[in-house]
């Protein structure tokens, strides 16, 4: 119990002293097999009389027990997958957590005590167990298994959101260790094995740091599992063939030469066609949600147009995929690629170096990309170019930004650089720690700049996980992020589809920048509401318009330290109760020339009638070149003024802009307690400043 407390602890230490926002911080089982029903209990933050469970799939739906238990059923036509569960309370929507949902798995629940070999529980083949880590102690587990029978023991835990650092062995029924893992599948082990001989076989999971009261879901079975596919590339709209590594895949597998820990996977050719509207909006398309990649979860298909094959990404292009060809680790003997390439690659081995070699055609910048963490990759790979007398011209390593509660900082390689025409280059391609394997993958892309961006939004609260409630009468902000790639230089409009009665939001541009602000706002007779909404992006390059779909991600951990941001398939948001005060520019449309101010009014509605004080107005993550200095709205009153200064040199156009209000507001949960003052922050409703440019001397 004193680990679980920690855990609370850890949030609390970075929680503001704002209006309670509801956050899931664990669900419990962690899934449910197709065609059944669980009775599941939550645990987290401000979630004070939960009425209802939303999922991501229609067929999972939610019947409140009591308290904070319920009954979740999942429909038989239900795909196998992760999907976000969110609970839906007195304060609002809450931040999501990942359920799973099997095909042709026994889903079971743990029985203590099991943390002796005498007291081990049974698991059938095929079944998943779902468990709470023990701290000091160690869960174990038995399963019978045939003498030649392949089995798969896959302990999940960060790849459904828990903190757990599972360490997992494997012993015969006499104690001889068989098997360990640690660290397979991001943080998460797992242990693939042929049994020696007919008998019981032990499993033994703890923490690595033996903390107690962190749930996993370990699985034992021999039927087919995909590790991992090579090519990770494929050419949109067009027929591949793609092979299949991992255990058990049946009829039309043959055992393969690449190995783990020295037995076969298997391998089977299989034809896949991607989707072909994947290109219309840049979209990544998702079974599993991509959390076992890395030791912590990231934002890092942002940038990835592509979709997942037996639940591992793939890259879709428009330009024809090339396989890597070994031997290419000797400079004087690269792989020749021609330009557009796209070249799907593995580090065979460890310290495998891999050259390539192009001629260009014309002179300036080529786009280089080196594609890993993005497709679920094992490697950091780093990106040398040398020209044809061997001198360095450049290279490239990590990229992406981190943005309050977005980190989509990636090790993967991401850049341009300018070459000469008409000459040839070689491009060293490596792993920054010189590992290498079966699992080592990666995609190079070269090519002539196509300039394109990309946008992501996720909830403002910073830096913890978060929902998206807005209060009746009241504003909320989510964080925009922008990729802008290969030259594009912006601007780019984001609007708002399929907002419900009383919600409102005003196209938002963002001339050139790496991040915005978007602002929804909620009448005060908005009625209740509890969906998804859609984020459209639309930018010109040249004369051709640009539109991408906005994607949705979720912080997942409050630590700092931990990059724990990860992909939604849904932007939710609710409408909860009535917001304190709200502030409204009085003018929509303020007009300024650059290098000079504009004087703009802003008004305070005050929604509770016991709130009297003063309101703080400071600018909500402005562009460079706008400036404003605080400004405060007196206890008692509903106006004043502020003064918005637009730098000499500021590029002329549309800047859709924010204010935010801060003050101190008496609040408490229960109607029967002492209020005490609580900082809340409310965004204003967004306004377009037009800045004209100045006049030439």
């Amino acid at each position: 119990m004193r680990c679980i407390c920690v855990g609370i602890l850890l949030f609390a230490t970075h929680a503001s002293a704002e209006l309670p926002s509801p956050r899931l911080d664990r669900s419990f089982p962690l899934g449910a097999s197709a065609g059944t029903f669980v009775e599941i209990e939550i645990q987290g933050a401000d979630l004070e009389e939960p009425k209802a469970l939303r999922f991501d799939h229609p067929g999972i739906t939610a019947e409140l027990l009591k308290d904070r238990k319920f009954k979740v059923t999942v429909a038989a036509n239900v795909p196998e997958g992760t999907y976000d569960l969110r609970v839906l309370g007195k304060w609002g929507i809450s931040s999501p957590r990942l359920f799973n949902v099997s095909h042709g798995i026994s889903e079971v629940l743990e029985k203590e005590p099991n943390d002796e070999p005498a007291t081990a529980q049974t698991l059938a083949m095929n079944s998943a167990v779902h468990a709470n880590s023990d701290g000091n102690k160690d869960d174990i587990f038995k399963f019978a298994a045939k003498k030649g029978q392949r089995i798969v023991l896959d302990c999940q835990a960060g790849k459904l959101d828990s903190l757990l650092d599972a360490t997992m062995t494997l012993a015969s029924s006499e104690g001889k260790l068989l098997a360990s893992s640690g660290d397979y599948y991001g943080r998460d082990p797992l242990i693939d094995f042929v049994a020696p001989a007919d008998g019981e076989y032990f499993v033994n999971v703890h923490d690595l740091s033996y903390r107690g009261g962190f749930v996993y879901r370990l699985v034992v079975t021999d039927r087919p599992v995909v590790d991992h596919v090579f090519p990770r590339a494929v050419q949109a709209g067009k027929a591949s063939s793609i092979t299949l590594y991992g255990q058990n895949l049946g009829m039309g597998s043959k055992p393969s030469a690449w190995k783990l820990n020295d037995l076969p996977f298997d391998e089977r050719e299989e034809s896949v066609t991607p989707p072909t509207d994947l290109f219309l909006r840049n979209d990544f398309r998702f079974t599993d949600h991509p959390t076992t990649h890395s030791v912590l979860p990231t934002a890092a298909t942002a940038t990835l147009i592509g979709y997942q094959v037996r639940g591992v990404p793939v890259l879709v292009t428009n330009d024809p995929v090339t396989r890597e060809l070994e031997p290419n680790d000797d400079p004087k003997k690269p792989q020749a690629i021609t330009i557009p390439a796209v070249v799907s690659g593995r580090f065979d081995r460890e310290r495998d170096v891999d050259w390539y070699e192009f001629e260009t055609t014309d002179g300036g910048n080529y786009s280089f990309e080196v594609y890993c963490e993005r497709i679920a990759g094992r490697t950091d790979p780093y990106l040398v170019v040398f020209d044809d007398k061997d001198n360095r011209v450049n290279e490239l390593d990590d990229f992406g930004p981190r943005v309050n509660a977005f980190d989509g900082h990636l090790r993967d390689v991401s850049g341009s650089i300018s070459l000469a025409a008409k000459k040839k280059y070689r491009v060293l391609v490596q792993d920054r720690y010189r590992r290498g394997g079966a699992r080592f993958h990666y995609v190079l892309t070269i090519r002539k700049p196509v300039p394109d961006f990309s946008v992501a939004v996720i909830h403002a609260q910073n830096p913890g996980p978060g929902g998206t409630t807005i209060r009746r009468g009241g504003a909320v902000h989510l964080d925009l992020v922008f990729h802008n790639q290969e030259g594009f230089g912006g601007p780019v409009t984001i609007s708002a589809e399929g907002l419900p009665k009383g919600i409102h939001a005003l196209p938002t541009t963002i001339p050139s920048d790496t991040r915005g602000t978007f602002v929804l706002w909620a009448d005060t007779d908005a009625p209740d509401f509890v969906g998804p909404i859609k984020l459209i992006a639309t930018g010109k390059s040249g004369e051709t318009t640009i539109t991408r779909t906005v994607r949705p991600y979720t912080r997942v951990w409050s630590n700092q330290d931990m990059n724990s941001s990860r992909p939604t398939r849904e932007l939710v948001v609710a409408v909860g109760e009535a917001a304190p005060y709200a502030l409204r520019p009085a003018s929509e449309r303020p007009e300024v020339t650059a290098g000079q101010k504009v004087e703009l009014k802003v008004q305070l509605d005050r929604r509770w009638p016991d709130f009297k004080g003063a309101v703080t107005i400071v600018p909500l993550a402005f562009p460079g070149p706008i400036k404003m200095g605080q400004v405060t709205i007196a206890e008692g009153k509903v106006e004043a003024t502020v003064t918005l200064e637009v730098q000499n040199g500021a590029k002329a156009g549309d800047y859709t802009i924010a204010l935010q209000g801060q003050a101190q507001v008496s609040f408490a949960k229960d109607a029967k307690s002492t209020k005490a003052n609580s900082l809340v922050s409310q965004p204003s409703q967004s306004f377009t400043l037009v800045v004209k440019p100045a006049a030439k001397k």
